[in-house]
């Protein structure tokens, strides 16, 4: 499986960005899927997941800016983010793994990430 971030840049504050992460490989593979972000000097965090079924996480920082959404006919994971924050930059890291029937939200139960894409909120 591979994963292949893109749609990071440099947006100011209020601005918007998709973020999308093409994969191959298996829907089974790709039944849990996320993004993590990790500003410097700090922890990766779960921004937000979703299942096979279509459950989703936010994390309380990004909800109601960020949307998670899936296109398995395409392998693709995307992430809308809106209302963006100097706070929201950081690296963006899409994850997927072989877990069936809910959201994935610890980061060691992912066997497969991107190599990031790089966003930038500026004030």
């Amino acid at each position: 499986v591979q994963l292949v971030e893109s749609g990071g840049g440099l947006v100011q504050a209020g601005g918007s960005l998709r973020l999308s992460c093409a994969a191959s490989g298996s829907i089974f593979r790709l039944a849990a899927r996320g993004w993590y972000r990790q500003a410097p000097g700090k922890e990766r965090e779960l921004v937000a997941a979703v299942s096979l079924g279509g459950s989703t996480y936010y994390a309380d920082s990004v909800k109601g800016r960020f949307t998670i959404s899936r296109d398995d006919a395409k392998r693709t994971l995307y992430l809308q983010m809106n209302s963006l924050k100097p706070e929201d930059t950081g690296m963006y890291y899409c994850a997927a793994g072989p877990i069936l029937g809910r959201v994935v939200v610890i980061a060691d139960e992912y066997d497969y990430w991107g190599q990031g894409t790089q966003v930038t909120v500026s004030s």
